[in-house]
């Protein structure tokens, strides 16, 4: 049973989101917030699989909230679910520590299986949100040297695939896609793989 966390500053939306997750049969809410400095509090009690987080909050936001889970040494990953889909609050977010970023009028189904993906190690990223995150082409600059093979796994992770389904899919161990994201991160400049998931789509990779 993968356990949840639901932040959101509205009851109702809390409620929904449970019956949602608790009817799934294989997801489980745990705890509730209200704001983004309760938020901090329950899941250090609760220490749940995933946590989903809206971003515009009184108090504490989102992205505030997500920065001192991170600074604290909280690890259950932060799938984001607001209404904003602009490209500096998707950054912001990413950058203080979110796996994920979802809209709040997606289907039911995508919830979930975002809160899965999530708890699996995977960065699931709502279509539209990439798209608001790509420059147009006359702006895009070029990228680093990434060899052919970085190119093709660095595409994989874009897709949200996991480094076992990457290998899988290359016909390479584990441990080879291991060393080719390592050197795909050192050269574009991220430090995990939502925000080389971003910058991939960035520039047209995946």
């Amino acid at each position: 049973m993968t356990t949840v966390v639901v932040v959101d500053d509205h009851r109702l939306v809390r409620a929904g989101l449970r019956t949602i997750i608790d009817a799934s049969g294989d997801l489980r809410v745990v705890g509730e917030a209200a704001d983004g400095a309760e938020a901090v509090t329950v899941v250090a009690e609760v220490a749940p699989d995933v946590v989903l987080m809206d971003l515009s909050m009184p108090g504490v936001g989102g992205i505030e909230a997500i920065r001192r889970l991170r600074a604290f040494g909280a690890t259950s990953p932060v799938v984001v679910l607001t209404s904003f889909a602009e490209a500096d609050r998707v950054r912001d977010a990413v950058e203080a520590g979110a796996i994920g970023y979802l809209l709040k009028d997606s289907e039911p189904g995508d919830v979930l299986d975002a809160v899965r993906a999530a708890a699996a190690g995977h960065a699931p990223l709502d279509p539209r949100v990439a798209r608001a995150l790509l420059p147009s082409a006359d702006r895009r600059r070029p990228g680093p040297a990434l060899s052919d093979r970085e190119r093709e796994v660095l595409a994989h992770v874009a897709r949200g695939l996991a480094n076992k389904q990457v290998a899988r899919a290359l016909g390479i161990s584990e441990r080879t896609v291991k060393v080719h994201l390592g050197n795909v991160f050192r050269q574009i400049g991220v430090g995990d793989r939502t925000s080389a998931a971003l910058w991939a789509r960035d520039h047209g990779i995946g």
